[in-house]
């Protein structure tokens, strides 16, 4: 494709927002999965891409329906599960799995650079995804994502699986109810370094039992290195992951993101370590800006992770992962299972409301009833899209090494064009993306 062409389908796909992707070519071209609904007694017909690690995790949690496949690259991890599930076809390149015509839904646990590929492909053909986060590779992605699950009405969701839990939907309610005040600032922490290092020089054989060319998949080639990247330090490299901030931000935004509300932000500026073009720091700081709206002010949201999280933020041990909303009352420390409010003395006699979001059947569950019924999923990808983008744009700016005024209907950033190619990507012949 040349630039001309490159820019006007990036024209034509921001003016319509109908816009999709999906691998070429995957050979079923029916929406038979969204049409009608299913009794809630009648099983729902899955496809796993991914079958151990977090995949395993999402195995245990739907494994009540009827998971007809599974997909793997690595065939130890693939012949283990199929132990347990021996009628599912077994199969290491998902474009072939979504052949498979009773596939009605597919959950998608891979290293993030096949989230887009996999995710978008399985919505051309109607079929309905779990995704793990963080839901895409690149803040292109996303949108694309986002839009292809609009035009297709498939039901989807997003693992941030701590989003169904108790204490999220109480810390939202007390932040609605105005206990702390109007929120101007949040600060969001994360413990985890994914980051550093170079690419290794020795190039063992590839092993057997792994498909090392379909584990690249959409990225750019280069040689198997034992444990450098599989099974899971593929995180640390931008080829196939985005660092801590990648992994960890979708969990722990996504509480102010509920609770204030927040889409897409207008400034981003990252801060770190002096920039490798291989792999991810090891401590990022990130400060987020987010215009006022009718329902509340400017919020200024700051990310910290790896060698970048203080031991204490405005006086409050940080420690773990975990969030410090600042409200013009007081603040409210909050992590996966508990929230505290200080100054501790004015709020000694505090009551939180009454409950009034509602308890989640579970984070799976919820996209298993929504795949059968059509309820709403609360991490579905109209939510989960535009927390992803914000996430990404965090190691956008730090890698274009300035601030980003950001220009979120246009997918661009105003003051930097070189921040573009690092909003999308080149995908490798045999991987590009089509239209849904």
């Amino acid at each position: 494709m040349s630039l001309s062409q490159h820019r006007f389908n990036r024209r034509a796909f921001l003016q319509t927002g109908t816009a999709g992707a999906a691998l070429l070519a995957v050979g079923v071209h029916s929406s038979r999965a969204a049409e009608e609904p299913k009794s809630p007694n009648e099983k729902l017909r899955l496809g796993m891409i991914g079958t151990a690690d977090q995949a395993r995790f999402s195995i245990d949690n739907v494994k009540h329906e009827e998971i007809v496949a599974l997909c793997d690259i690595d065939e130890k991890f693939l012949g283990k599960a199929a132990q347990e599930f021996s009628r599912a076809k077994t199969y290491n390149d998902f474009r072939k799995l979504l052949e498979q015509n009773d596939i009605e839904a597919v959950v998608i646990a891979t290293p993030d650079h096949i989230h887009a590929p996999a995710t978008l492909a399985a919505i051309a053909l109607g079929k309905h995804v779990y995704c793990e986060k963080p839901l895409t590779h690149t803040v292109e992605e996303a949108r694309l994502v986002t839009a292809a699950a609009a035009k297709k009405k498939v039901a989807t969701q997003m693992g941030t699986q701590i989003h169904a839990g108790d204490n999220y939907r109480r810390v939202v309610e007390i932040i609605r109810s105005g206990a702390i005040g109007p929120i101007k600032e949040v600060h969001t922490w994360a413990g985890r370094a994914w980051g550093g290092g170079d690419r290794p020089k020795e190039m063992p054989p590839i092993p057997p039992h792994l498909h090392w060319d379909l584990w690249l998949g959409p990225a750019p080639q280069r040689p198997y290195a034992d444990q450098v990247y599989h099974p899971a330090n593929w995180r640390k490299w931008w080829d196939f992951g985005g660092g801590n901030l990648a992994d960890m931000a979708c969990h722990h935004m996504d509480l102010p993101f509920w609770a204030l509300g927040l889409r897409h932000p207008a400034k981003i500026t990252a801060t770190g370590p002096a920039l490798h073009p291989e792999t991810c720091p090891l401590g990022l700081k990130v400060e987020y800006v987010y215009a006022a709206t009718p329902e509340r002010g400017e919020v200024k949201l700051t990310w910290h992770d790896g060698t970048s999280i203080p031991e204490r933020i405005l006086g409050i041990e940080t420690g773990g992962g975990g969030n410090i909303f600042v409200g013009e009352k007081g603040l409210l420390r909050a992590d996966y299972g508990s929230w505290k409010l200080s100054p501790t003395a004015e709020f000694k006699d505090y009551v939180a409301p009454a409950p009034s979001i509602p308890k989640s059947a579970g984070h799976h569950q919820e996209w298993i009833n929504a795949c059968k019924n059509g309820t709403p999923t609360t991490c579905n990808f109209d939510y989960a899209g535009p927390l992803t983008e914000a996430v990404l744009l965090g190691n956008v700016a730090y890698r274009v090494g300035q601030p980003l005024e950001w220009d979120a209907a246009q997918l661009r950033a105003t003051n930097c064009p070189d921040a573009d190619k690092f909003l999308r990507k080149e995908y490798r012949a045999g991987w590009k993306l089509a239209a849904v």
